[in-house]
């Protein structure tokens, strides 16, 4: 929004501070937002929803090996892979 009002007073130099001033707030809060808050955010649910997605896998694999009526001793096998 800042650029925005710099383009509209191109034509007086007087109020052009100002719109740089306004610019330059507007990104540093960007910057800093993006950084300190919505970066860890999305790290943080990457990591839950990398977890989630493993524990489905690890039920699908287990049910389905069951359904096919495998060892339990091999089912057991292969669900440790899924925690180590």
């Amino acid at each position: 929004m800042g650029l925005i009002h710099v383009m509209e007073n191109l034509s007086d130099p007087s109020k052009l501070g100002g719109g740089i001033a306004v610019a330059f707030v507007a990104t540093i809060y960007g910057v800093g937002s993006a950084n300190l808050l919505f970066l860890p955010i999305a790290n943080k649910l990457k990591a839950l929803i990398g977890h989630q997605v493993t524990i489905r896998e690890m039920l699908i694999e287990g049910l389905g090996s069951i359904a096919n009526g495998e060892n339990p001793r091999v089912i057991e096998t292969k669900l440790q892979g899924y925690i180590l």
